[in-house]
């Protein structure tokens, strides 16, 4: 396919999500000039709608509470988290991470943006959970902003169709933008791939983690995998690619952001909220914290033992609660469910240890906190056809769901017959993330399955993956910006001398 128009740089980025603005920041400060495509019509990718939390060690939230943290004992802890993978974790890859934590905090922090915590999430043995404030859209505004003022040429609804290969070497990438024009972005020193993980790519979905999950719905809809599917292309080769974070149920979001994600990230306003949530009583910042969290989040497994049924849109049962329902779910009309419930097992989940939902270290959610916060998918009636015609399912088939529960379906589990009743959805089934990236160098260059680098290619955040296991909150984002830089200098070094 022949390009329209042909424009050189040193450095070509490709994703403009947090690894590929931290690549194009550091190749630009080198004094390098470079070129940013994004696909979609503002930067962000997964960073934007993520939580916003980095885990760190030495920060100055950490030092200020007394807590003398290390590297070591965060690469220690990130065995724990791996869990039955850990055999398969990066080390090489795992100790770059650790080790550059406290450096990307502090470059962070020097481009404006403001932290709170830190926040305890075990098995880490600190408090080592940072969150961005006043949400996570902070991180493409101030590091977008940095680029720009560094000379980055940022082309956003660009998108990346393949790497352009002479010699055996990389040395740029056709793209093609919204209206349709075909550019050769040339590279002088090298290409860094940083569009995001594959969560949303049926195809390489089903390549590494089977036909079931290739049907999951992803929480990122446009995280499609093209940095992998145009390194695979030439030879490239994807590491831990059936470590796959799904299904796991989740509500579905609301139909318009919620006010806090509409909040400007000013600095002002997030040092009030950091300043705020430092010194306020937890009871006056919860519902705050709340406002954001249920937004985002899915079902607590207890509800199921304690009764809680699933049932689709036609107000059928349709699975064993107690053994594995996501993965039943993406099988039912419109691929959703609610959770069908009691009176009795409403005043349960009111308050700890009883919660509908969690995001470790912030907050509990409970029945009123949906009722108060999600309106949309929350259900009460006095009788089950009400409830029925609240969900939108058939009154019959929701009676008869009830009748068969509590009389031989329930086994051990309490009967659902105290009224009110209630349902909480819909919920689906998504693939939050996945892990495979590109086998990469500990310079992130990327690598062919002979263990030979592919000249001039780069890869960062999820898409130089290469085999590190990134379990637990904070570290996707962390490994992101680290891995950016470093792909990003890399790439920059390599431009040869005028």
């Amino acid at each position: 396919m022949n390009a329209d128009k042909i424009e050189t740089f040193d450095v070509v980025v490709v994703g403009g999500g947090g690894a590929g603005l931290a690549a194009a920041a550091e190749a630009a400060r080198l004094g390098r000039s470079v070129v940013l495509l994004e696909k979609n019509p503002q930067l962000g990718g997964s960073t934007a709608w993520s939580v916003g939390s980095m885990s760190i060690t030495n920060s100055p939230h950490q030092l200020k509470r007394g807590i003398r943290d290390t590297p070591q004992e965060h690469f220690e802890d990130l065995e724990l988290l791996a869990g039955k993978y850990a055999p398969r974790d990066n080390l090489q890859l795992r100790r770059i991470l650790v080790d550059n934590t406290t450096d990307i905090f502090e470059w962070l922090r020097g481009l404006g943006l403001e932290f709170a915590g830190p926040m305890l999430e075990p098995p880490h043995r600190y408090s080592r959970m940072h969150l961005v404030l006043p949400n996570s859209r902070a991180f493409p505004r101030y590091l977008g902003r940095h680029c720009a003022r560094l000379g980055v040429s940022i082309r956003t609804d660009t998108r990346a169709e393949r790497l352009i290969v002479e010699g055996g070497r990389v040395t740029g990438v056709y793209a093609r933008s919204a209206g349709g024009l075909g550019v050769d972005y040339r590279a002088r020193g090298g290409v860094v791939l940083a569009a995001g993980d594959y969560s949303a790519g049926r195809e390489l979905k089903a390549r590494f983690a089977g036909e079931e999950v290739a049907q999951l719905e992803a929480v990122n809809v446009t995280a499609t995998g093209d940095g992998h599917r145009m390194a695979l292309e030439i030879g490239a080769v994807v590491v831990n690619g059936d470590i796959v974070r799904g299904p796991i149920m989740r509500f579905v979001p609301p139909s318009h952001d919620r006010w806090i994600l509409k909040l400007p990230p000013w600095r002002w306003l997030a040092r009030s909220m950091r300043l705020a949530m430092d010194h306020l009583p937890d009871a006056w910042l919860r519902p705050l914290a709340m406002s954001f969290l249920t937004t985002a989040l899915g079902p607590s497994l207890e509800l199921f033992k304690h009764g809680a049924v699933l049932v689709n849109r036609n107000g059928e049962r349709f699975a064993d609660e107690l053994a594995a329902p996501a993965r039943a779910v993406p099988r039912q009309p419109d691929k959703a469910a609610y959770i069908v419930f009691d009176h009795k097992l409403a005043q349960r989940f009111t308050a700890w240890p009883n919660y509908i939902s969690t995001a470790p270290g912030l907050a509990y959610a409970y029945l009123a906190d949906y009722r108060r916060n999600r309106a949309d998918i929350y259900h009460e009636s006095p009788t089950i056809e009400g409830l029925a015609r609240s969900m939108g399912a058939p009154g019959a088939a929701l009676a008869r769901t009830f009748n068969d529960y509590n009389g031989a379906g329930r086994e051990a589990r309490p009967a659902l017959d105290m009224a009110p009743f209630y349902a909480l959805g819909p919920v689906k089934s998504y693939v939050v993330f996945t892990d495979g990236g590109l086998k990469v160098t500990e310079r992130l260059e990327v690598v062919r399955e002979d263990g030979m680098v592919i000249p001039g290619l780069y890869a960062a955040g999820s898409a130089g993956q290469g085999g590190l296991l990134l379990e637990g909150h904070g570290h996707h984002l962390g490994w992101a910006f680290i891995s950016g830089r470093i792909a990003g200098r890399n790439a920059a070094f390599n431009v040869p001398p005028k």
